[in-house]
């Protein structure tokens, strides 16, 4: 997030944080520049407009020079020709202030499920020529070897190849498990996916097929 309101910055992080969002805020566009470049983990910027050093407007596309990361203008200036040239400078959405955080919650998951979507279906030849389910006996199959897994890991992994390089938040893989109690703590998926990595490494440790998404959750890639 780019905001040089920093009261407001601190309301929104603490917000989002019970969404398991982790937010990076900086009151500097060529701070929140270069971090963009050197930081490429990022899902989602929250741009201000109103900001010193240069005009958020202006700042869009630099931005798009260097990312195609979604962009949430999130500014008090109501003017139409501000939301206008925000668009079509390649900022996704715009969001006037005074808004409830809720909203700004609601509008990064539409467009983090959106870039999803778009990612699996990128990714959905690879993936399937990388992975295999097979449901009638409960096995999945890694480059047509067999994988050696509990029914939690079954359940985990069968979930992140169904989305196809999509992220997974980790509460997902308890409410869409018969096999991890409702009260396991995020910690314990965390352990389980320790126990996935280390399985599909014993037949190719050349990458990590699957990918921690900072602050959200697992995607396979």
């Amino acid at each position: 997030m780019i905001e040089d309101d920093l009261e407001l910055a601190q309301i929104i992080t603490e917000y989002l944080s019970s969404f398991d969002i982790e937010v990076t805020n900086t009151d500097s566009p060529y701070k929140g520049l270069s971090l963009l470049s050197v930081q490429k983990d990022f899902q989602l910027l929250i741009l201000d407009l109103t900001l010193p050093e240069i005009d958020g407007l202006e700042l869009i596309p630099k931005i798009r020079e260097k990312s195609s990361i979604p962009i949430i203008i999130s500014s008090a200036r109501d003017d139409i020709l501000d939301k206008v040239m925000g668009l079509e400078r390649g900022a996704d959405d715009y969001l006037p202030k005074p808004y409830n955080p809720r909203e700004l919650q609601a509008r990064i998951k539409t467009i983090l499920k959106r870039v999803d979507t778009n990612t699996s279906n990128a990714a959905t030849v690879k993936k399937e020529s990388t992975f295999e389910i097979r449901d009638n006996d409960m096995q999945i199959f890694f480059k047509g070897n067999p994988l050696t897994l509990t029914l939690a890991e079954y359940d985990i992994l069968k979930l992140l190849i169904s989305r196809n390089g999509g992220v997974v938040a980790r509460e997902d893989f308890i409410y869409a498990s018969d096999n991890i109690e409702d009260d396991s703590s995020l910690k314990n998926i965390d352990v389980i996916i320790s126990r996935i990595r280390a399985k599909i490494g014993k037949l190719d440790d050349s990458r990590a097929f699957i990918k921690s998404v900072r602050g959200i959750g697992y995607q396979l890639v």
